[in-house]
């Protein structure tokens, strides 16, 4: 079955022909590091990561680029606040990302690119701008560089806006008006103010300064995976500005840039999109105090890579219940050392990264395996369920995930999954109306020492 994707620019789900065969081209925009990582930033690293191991099962040699950005008007905000040398936060940070994403199991990229390591691509590709007309130099004397939206008519093709309909830039305030042509020209290089570090600019033909948000990525892009390429990944929300004009600047100066454009969801909580500005967010370190980094990645895979996520701690206990049983299986089951994926496994995976339907393919096999008991059958299911935990980065025995739990972890995983049976089961006794044999049930529960609550969204259970 030919691998299918969704692509952001046309709308619509495409079979996936690389440029080269048997080789893709993946770049995925990193981080900011302006502060610790919270649930929201990991999901894009998770599921690029499960793409690119989905890619190399498939055969193809996959060179994956994730980049990271160290400078920008945020770091330089944030460290002035907290009394640090910009480029001190940008490493802290950053090493909190790193922290976060082997937590979870996230594989590293063939290389991750600092944007402050490429300020000469960016001022080359900056020339090349100027010198085909579409960009220019503010009048001022300022020093900043801005790219000439109407010089290119196809300015508004990812997102499919007219100019006319675009806001302006985002980095347009009173005092910057006057220097651009058009409000919504964006800035490729910042002159450098008296008021930031001198740390924090670079010699250039307009004078010292730093770069754009924009010209970095489409720079280190171009660098490490040539002017055309396969893939090009994010959150949804850089869709606009950030990916049209990465898109737009790079056409301008003659490169095809990527061919297939993929965009995850956001993880919201109360319905709005999860971030640092909101004060919403939820830090890798304080969520992994509560579970472990493998059930924190089976709850992100779960979802659709395209599907917004309501954050809880409640869906996110019912996944980590969810996995447990599947790790309970394993354990009573003797895995086959080889086994081939599930046809429906792999179709699941085939369609855009069908996660949610691959899972539900693993606990199909968790169950079929349950009914078989110990035995060769079993133990080929099992054998098959530990490869497709594999593709998705939540092989139990990964060393990525550190040491066994412990005596006690290992009992209260199995707890969970003995009383979650037995809810399952008073759930079918109370559907099928007999309420004495769900009574039964329930007092079992309650003279183990747990108490049983009822709650629009199922059964809750806790220590009395």
């Amino acid at each position: 079955m030919t691998f299918r994707l969704y692509d952001t620019a046309t709308r619509s789900v495409r079979d996936f022909v690389p440029l080269r065969d048997g080789a893709v081209g993946l770049y995925l925009c990193g981080l900011t590091v302006q502060s610790e990582p919270h649930v929201g930033h990991v999901r894009s690293g998770v599921n690029f990561d499960v793409l690119q191991r989905w890619l190399r099962h498939r055969g193809f040699a996959v060179t994956f680029i994730r980049n990271v950005t160290d400078i920008d008007d945020k770091i330089l905000a944030k460290s002035a606040e907290q009394g640090l040398h910009w480029y001190e936060l940008a490493a802290r940070m950053k090493r909190e990302l790193d922290r976060a994403y082997a937590a979870l199991n996230v594989a590293p990229p063939t290389y991750e690119p600092l944007a402050t390591g490429h300020v000469p691509e960016m001022i080359e590709l900056i020339g090349e701008l100027v010198e085909r007309g579409h960009a220019y130099a503010a009048a001022d004397g300022s020093g900043d560089v801005y790219f000439d939206v109407r010089s290119f008519p196809e300015y508004g093709a990812l997102t499919r806006q007219g100019i006319d309909e675009m806001e302006a830039a985002e980095d347009v305030d009173p005092e910057l008006v006057a220097r651009k042509r058009d409000p919504r020209d964006f800035a490729l290089w910042k002159g450098h103010k008296d008021t930031e570090p001198a740390t924090a600019s670079w010699p250039s033909p307009w004078g010292r300064g730093r770069p754009g948000w924009h010209i970095e990525c489409s720079a280190m892009a171009g660098k490490y995976l040539g002017t055309a390429f396969d893939i090009h990944g994010g959150g949804v929300d850089l869709r606009f500005p950030h990916h049209e004009n990465e898109l737009a600047q790079s056409r301008a100066a003659g490169h095809d840039f990527a061919t297939y454009w993929m965009h995850n969801a956001w993880i919201t909580t109360a319905g709005e999109k999860m971030s640092k500005s909101l004060g919403n967010s939820l830090a890798i370190p304080s969520v992994l105090q509560r579970f472990r980094g493998i059930e924190l990645r089976y709850y992100l895979v779960s979802a659709h890579y395209r599907s917004h996520v309501e954050f809880s701690f409640e869906a996110l206990e019912e996944a980590a219940v969810g996995l447990r049983r599947i790790e309970s299986f394993l354990e009573r089951a003797t895995p086959a050392s080889s086994a081939e994926l599930p046809a429906a496994f792999a179709a699941a995976m085939d369609d855009d990264l069908g996660t949610p339907a691959a899972v539900a393919v693993i606990h199909d096999a968790v169950r079929e395996g349950n009914r078989l008991g110990p035995g060769p059958e079993q133990d080929a299911l099992a054998g098959s369920v530990l490869a497709m935990l594999d593709v998705l980065g939540l092989h139990p025995q990964d060393p990525a995930w550190g040491a066994p739990a412990s005596s006690d972890e290992q009992l209260s995983a199995a707890v969970d999954v003995l009383v979650a049976g037995l809810l399952e089961q008073r759930a079918a006794a109370r559907a099928a109306k007999d309420f004495a044999t769900a009574d039964e049930i329930r007092d079992r529960i309650k003279a183990a020492g747990l108490d049983v609550t009822d709650t629009p969204d199922g059964p809750r259970w806790s220590i009395a």
